[in-house]
């Protein structure tokens, strides 16, 4: 069990690292430095992350609490992935990661928190069985990527529609290929949906064909199914199949 993750070092005029890397030019040699601390912020994610087995990020709000009715549709989710043999991977906040934390670890499925680092402090959740702290959202962003096998896709605000419209982007464009995103919570996201239909297609701004990169359900099951399907038909996915293990030789663990 993790404790809070804090803010971590600031820049010497006491802003956090990313909003200094993106207030302009630096110096050449603060640049370098940051450039470094962004590779080992990769590595150390890919060397923690290469372990916890097949992935399925849920992404929604930090907002909703226990007893709400997106917080306990969030808990199914993460207790369906988890029955198809899925590691359940969140944002390890509050609200709707730390119900599909809580889903997984209740039907003793992995439960992994990959938390960002902000100016206030935000708390790994009490149900991730391990959680990794970033100070980048960009890095971040990768591996809740790079390690998944899909992704849910729960009520939420700018941040949980970033991750949404970023992975559609890559999607769209083939960077990644057959990836099944679902999304849950119709009525949340029937404006949003709207807009897509009645804005984006008929102004051809997207294609038609591309509404159809995202399924949309409030059935747990359904969703954990699909996504379990997509899994098998392009890796190979099989319940059961153990996990690469750290090698001490690599100094992994």
């Amino acid at each position: 069990m993790t404790g809070p993750v804090t803010n971590g070092s600031s820049g010497k005029d006491g802003k956090p690292p990313e909003r200094l890397m993106l207030a302009g030019p630096r110096g050449r040699l603060e640049e370098l430095f940051r450039v470094i601390r962004i590779a080992n912020e990769f590595i150390r994610g890919f060397r923690k992350l290469h372990f916890v087995g097949p992935c399925v990020t849920v992404f929604g709000s930090a907002r909703f609490p226990e007893g709400h009715r997106w917080y306990e549709m969030s808990r199914r989710v993460g207790a369906e992935l988890g029955k198809q043999g899925f590691t359940v991977m969140t944002g390890g906040g509050p609200g709707v990661m730390e119900a599909a934390n809580r889903g997984a670890r209740e039907v003793g499925a992995p439960s992994i928190g990959c938390n960002i680092e902000l100016p206030h402090e935000q708390h790994a959740n009490r149900w991730c069985d391990s959680c990794i702290g970033f100070r980048y959202f960009f890095v971040r962003k990768v591996m809740l990527l790079k390690y998944s096998y899909g992704f849910v896709v729960c009520p939420g605000g700018y941040g949980t529609m970033d991750e949404l419209f970023e992975t559609l982007t890559l999607v769209q464009t083939r960077k990644i290929v057959d990836f099944p995103i679902v999304i849950m919570g119709k009525d949340y996201w029937d404006e949003l949906d709207d807009f897509v239909m009645k804005r984006m297609i008929p102004d051809g701004t997207i294609d038609p064909a591309d509404r159809g990169l995202v399924k949309v359900t409030d059935d747990p099951e359904e969703a954990a199914a699909f996504i379990a399907e997509a899994a098998e038909r392009r890796f190979g996915l099989r319940k059961g199949v153990p996990a690469p293990k750290p090698r001490w030789w690599l100094l992994e663990r």
